[in-house]
């Protein structure tokens, strides 16, 4: 089957860099609240060894650690500072450190991470907050994508770039350089931890990466769906996200404005124990909005007065075409039209191949389905196939602009492309 003619894929890969890192916690010591005996034994081992050199050895080590690795990272000496004060809950009583012994202590119980050496997929698009410098006729947007590295840990990681009146998209080039943000607070509720991360207003936009902080995190900040949420005249960036800790799946929630601070939270309620939540950006009836998928089949319509908890829900979209008989799922935030909300989707069909396709829903009751697309907007084209997960295309969120969608979209589990996708053709062709 062909390609729907009124969506066309641009040339844009964005192929996953082994070569941006950043550093964190190594184990045997990966947090002091984490730590084992054991750990702990081997943990002051190391620090004994370290206190064990002379003054001008520790000086010398110190200076080769920083030969090896300061052009690869920003204030590479706080860091390992910061480090070795994080450690200070799992030592010895011991006399006090210089600053060169904290130092090298700091940067033994840290590793160099290659966030997006694996793959980086599964995008999100939003307007940029700040739309100076933006072309005439055209917007400022982020990107957000799910990277994977070493031991399959997804981290959240950010890209920058200008859509052109057009519809044709560029992207800006990454910082070469990556950091992770400072946790400036963290309380821990029934639910989980909430927790606010802030970056330095200084870095780059594609230097931040959001790696997992908590335990229901650890391994994987999964999929964010990003949406910009309008409440009177406020713009809030909201994402929905799964949170994976290597035994259990949930969804949270991250919260912004600037893309400088965010405050991650888990949500409650039954809707929330499984994954693929996608927020309405504004209200509908005075409550919140969400699509979701909490019996791995349907997607259901939910609504809440309280933005973290989702009980219950209404079916509204069911398995119909052979294509998605296997399962669907929300692909984003729907999309407001003045015909309704467009919700892109994903099938799941033969041989578990995946394919991207949409919904019409009423503007004022989304439980009614307008129109649906019988066919795929989009599905792996041959040289689409190959990857880490064989036949599958997917997004997480797509954006309007002019009489366009704009979306970014995920290959193979391995890298990211972008599509158009006219407006006014799209609605005509869902009529059939």
């Amino acid at each position: 089957m062909s390609q729907a003619t009124f969506l066309n894929r641009q040339a844009l890969h964005l192929h996953p860099d082994p070569t941006r890192v950043i550093v964190r916690p190594f184990k045997p010591a990966t947090e002091p609240r984490d730590l084992n005996p054991t750990d702990k034994m081997r943990a002051n081992h190391i620090v004994n060894r370290v206190l064990a050199l002379e003054p001008e050895v520790v000086a010398t080590q110190l200076a080769d650690v920083l030969d090896n690795f300061e052009g690869r990272h920003r204030n590479l000496l706080e860091t390992f500072e910061a480090r070795a004060n994080e450690m200070e809950e799992a030592l010895a009583s011991h006399g006090t450190f210089s600053k060169a012994q904290r130092q090298l202590i700091g940067a033994y119980f840290l590793s160099e991470y290659s966030f997006e050496a694996s793959a980086l997929f599964n995008p999100s698009i939003v307007p940029h907050p700040d739309q100076s410098g933006s072309p005439r006729g055209g917007v400022r947007f982020i990107l957000s994508l799910r990277a994977i590295g070493e031991g399959h840990v997804s981290s959240l990681t950010f890209r920058t770039g200008i859509i052109a009146k057009d519809g044709s998209v560029i992207v800006d080039p990454t910082a070469r350089l990556a950091s992770m943000p400072r946790i400036c607070h963290r309380v821990a509720e029934p639910d989980g931890e909430r927790v606010e991360l802030i970056f330095k207003p200084e870095e780059d936009l594609t230097e931040r990466v959001i790696f997992p902080v908590t335990e229901s995190q650890s391994n994987g900040i999964e999929d964010a769906r990003f949406v910009e949420f309008k409440d009177d005249n406020r713009k809030t960036y909201y994402a929905t996200y799964t949170a994976y800790s290597g035994r259990a799946i949930r969804s949270e929630l991250i919260e912004t404005s600037d893309f400088i601070s965010f405050r991650l939270a888990p949500l409650r309620g039954a809707a929330a124990r499984n994954k693929g939540m996608a927020l309405f950006p504004r209200k509908i009836g005075g409550k919140f909005a969400m699509i979701a998928r909490q019996d791995n089949e349907n997607l259901y319509l939910i609504y809440s007065d309280d933005l973290y908890t989702w009980e219950g829900g209404q079916a509204v979209l069911k398995p119909e075409f052979p294509w998605e008989f296997v399962q669907i799922g929300n692909c984003g935030s729907p999309i407001e039209l003045d015909e309704g909300w467009l919700l892109l989707t994903h099938g799941v069909g033969p041989v578990r191949k995946y394919s991207i396709g949409a919904a019409l829903l009423d503007k004022n009751d989304p439980a009614k389905v307008l129109a649906r697309s019988r066919e795929p907007l989009l599905r792996p084209e041959p040289t689409e196939r190959e990857g880490y997960v064989p036949n599958v295309v997917y997004t997480c969120g797509a954006m309007r602009h002019n009489d366009q969608v704009i979306l970014p979209y995920a290959v193979s589990d391995t890298f990211s492309n972008f599509a158009t996708i006219k407006i006014a053709e799209l609605m005509e062709a869902m009529k059939g």
